[in-house]
């Protein structure tokens, strides 16, 4: 029997997806390795981070799908991250991809990692522009987030480079998420 508080859970995320028109491509689905650990990201947090990933852009289901394995090997194999730095992913299919997922504790920004969630892009985006599907997805996730607690409503959005040492968003989707509500100089 299901519990009435799991019930509760599901029906709002289901409604949230719904409002949100949001679908999550889940790492399951992708392909994705598990994370060799995982430490808890509190909710309620004041920051979103948005990056790119400063790679190949793709632009179907199937190669975004490529692109996340390729991500996730780079950062476990290569840096020896515990999984793929980030919460989500967005792919230049205009979908989701689960990363890090919610509630677990990215490794996108430093000293930032344990106050944000971090949203990257797939593809470099000083060459690369985001689409109106890909910024529609973006402000989409961004608001499920809120409904669902992990970030505040009042949240403030920054690019990575106004954290870290970087060019990372990249000037096209740096010039873009400037227009955003929560973008905060």
């Amino acid at each position: 029997m299901v519990s009435k508080a799991l019930f509760s859970l599901l029906a709002v995320l289901f409604c949230a997806q719904a409002v949100f028109g949001l679908t999550i491509i889940s790492k399951a689905e992708w392909g994705g390795a598990p994370a060799t650990s995982k430490t808890s990201l509190a909710n309620g947090l004041a920051y979103a981070v948005i990056h790119h990933t400063a790679g190949a852009y793709c632009s179907t289901k199937s190669a975004c799908i490529q692109q996340m394995k390729n991500i996730q090997s780079y950062h476990q194999k290569t840096l020896g991250w515990a999984d793929i730095g980030y919460n989500f992913l967005i792919g230049g299919d205009g979908n989701v991809y689960e990363g890090r997922g919610w509630n677990v504790m990215g490794a996108h920004a430093t000293n930032w990692n344990s106050k944000s969630i971090g949203i990257s892009f797939m593809g470099n985006y000083n060459n690369d522009r985001p689409t109106a599907a890909q910024i529609s997805v973006a402000k989409s996730l961004l608001a499920a987030a809120v409904s669902r607690g992990q970030i505040k409503s009042g949240y403030i959005l920054y690019g990575h480079r106004q954290v870290g040492s970087t060019e990372c968003p990249g000037t096209n989707l740096w010039n873009e998420i400037r227009t955003w509500p929560n973008w905060k100089a």
